[in-house]
């Protein structure tokens, strides 16, 4: 799985002018899952998210999760995260998931960051058109690999 996090003071998907979640302070996630991925980098990715300490303190040091502030996650697939641009112009997208594998661990990576976060987070829709804003805090954008634990 790969993730994008950034550090948002709000943030929302809207798909046909509807809004599907949003959130005010917390981490706005779009994650990509390739076929290789499994529970283990959902648990592994999942915790990283919650436990992942760049949110200032009361000194404004980075110390604290989004766990600890009480911030909350919107997490948005974006199969593009798995473009490879090695040949040409035109990016393969090769390595993402088809639907088949990749709904269920999408559902699989909601269900576990929601009980690791202990309340609900707001999602986009698999596979839709979305529009994604965002006012991202820092800014502080990090990307995470599974399969490459940096």
């Amino acid at each position: 799985m790969r993730a994008v996090i950034q550090r948002v003071t709000e943030a929302s998907v809207t798909i046909d002018g509807t809004v599907s979640g949003s959130i005010a302070k917390g981490l706005l996630v779009l994650v990509g899952i390739e076929d290789a991925d499994t529970d283990e980098d959902v648990a592994w990715l999942s915790s990283k998210l919650v436990n992942l300490r760049i949110f200032g303190d009361e000194a404004g040091v980075m110390n604290l999760s989004v766990k600890d502030c009480g911030g909350d996650i919107l997490l948005v697939s974006q199969f593009t995260l798995h473009a490879s641009t090695k040949k040409g112009n035109r990016p393969s997208y090769i390595k993402a998931s088809k639907p088949a594998f990749a709904i269920p661990a999408y559902e699989k990576m909601i269900q576990q960051v929601t009980a690791d976060l202990g309340k609900p987070i707001q999602t986009g829709v698999f596979g839709a058109d979305m529009k994604v804003q965002l006012l991202n805090d820092g800014p502080v954008t990090i990307i995470i690999d599974t399969k490459n634990k940096e």
